[in-house]
């Protein structure tokens, strides 16, 4: 009688087992649907709507450069071209040669990156803890290189 009833708890265990591993996915999938339906949170939002915010002004700067001339719009030579003047302007002469030999491999005009460092030092001092005045105005100058101060 023992060895039998030992052998219904092994069956009755491993049909458990086996059972649960069935109903596993499924409970994983509507934990899953649990989390779909809840609307997203405030910080999701505005993480959300920066990144809107963000694409969209790229955009319009792919646009407002398409329009130079000399290839220097392309949006490779763009962003080359800003990187190397906005180094330059942070006095890393080294990386910025290294991303210049890639801005004349690509084929970009080099005189625009002067044009543009020129307009950068033209218009005078930057706040250094302040990177996104900086690209805006490294970009500033890419596009409009003959700015006055």
């Amino acid at each position: 009688m023992k060895l039998t009833s030992v052998k219904f708890i092994v069956a009755f265990a491993g049909g458990l087992f086996f059972a649960s591993l069935a109903l596993a996915p499924a409970f994983a999938q509507s934990q899953g649907e649990q989390k779909k339906e809840q609307p997203p949170s405030e910080e999701e939002k505005a993480r959300e709507a920066q990144m809107r915010e963000a694409q969209a002004r790229a955009m319009r700067e792919l646009e407002e450069a398409a329009k130079l001339p000399k290839g220097a719009g392309q949006p490779e030579c763009l962003w080359l071209g800003r990187r190397v003047t906005s180094l330059l302007w942070r006095d890393d002469a080294d990386a910025a040669k290294r991303f210049l030999d890639l801005y004349d491999r690509w084929g970009c005009p080099g005189d625009h990156v002067k044009a543009a460092f020129r307009c950068l030092v033209r218009l005078g001092p930057i706040d250094q803890k302040a990177q996104q005045k900086l690209a805006a105005r490294v970009h500033q100058c890419w596009v409009h290189p003959d700015s006055k101060p």
